[in-house]
């Protein structure tokens, strides 16, 4: 299924997540994903839109009003979203920003571009190489082709890819154990001894004898 968004790697960044309906006038909470909010929400912005292809929003663009704060948490008012109900049509979405690719990006913010091709290294060693980035609802998702042309999917969080060096080519990884290695099949339990059968213990007892 399409996200419904046609997006050009090398000019868009992603800035935001909209969570939950706020309030009866069409709020929106949003999770950030940008260190400058005030330049990135500015009243007039205008967000493309990464929606399924059902959504009524597909193919359409997202202007913000105001962002207003709420005990520290950011609530986004965007044109056309007038009550609740609007608002909760949007849950989800995900809201990406024209860029000059030439401009620098933000800290630990980098254009799909940059990120596809490089190395994944893990204890000093190249495991891997970065194909693509799936962007979902939850997290984004390191793409990784491994050896065999088999693919790991690696959740782009820091606490399991620490270090981003677009300049030397590699990003470097902290996996949990298994993840990059293919888990052997289950062992077979071995077959339990057969019984001695009442004929062969006559047989035992009469050698004995």
């Amino acid at each position: 299924m399409s996200d419904g968004l046609n997006r050009s790697a090398q000019t868009q960044l992603r800035v935001g997540r909209l969570t939950k309906a706020h309030g009866l006038k069409g709020g929106l909470k949003l999770e950030l994903f940008t260190d400058d909010p005030d330049r990135r929400f500015t009243p007039g912005a205008t967000f493309t839109l990464q929606v399924p292809d059902t959504s009524p929003w597909h193919g359409k663009r997202l202007e913000l009003a105001e962002l207003r704060w709420y005990n520290g948490m950011p609530v986004g008012f965007f044109a056309d979203v007038a009550d609740r109900s609007a608002a909760e049509s949007l849950v989800k979405a995900i809201l990406w920003v024209d860029q000059d690719p030439e401009e620098a990006a933000e800290p630990d913010a980098w254009y799909d571009h940059q990120l596809v091709g490089l190395d994944v290294v893990r204890d000093g060693r190249t495991v891997g190489v970065i194909d693509r980035l799936e962007h979902l609802p939850a997290q984004d998702l390191l793409v990784v082709t491994v050896d065999g042309g088999r693919e790991v999917l690696i959740p782009f969080v820091r606490a399991i890819v620490p270090e981003v060096d677009v300049a030397n080519r590699r990003v470097v990884v902290t996996p949990p154990e298994g993840l990059f290695e293919v888990l052997p099949d289950e062992p077979r339990e071995p077959a339990a001894a057969a019984e001695p059968t009442e004929q062969a213990e006559r047989a035992e007892q009469a050698e004995q004898d």
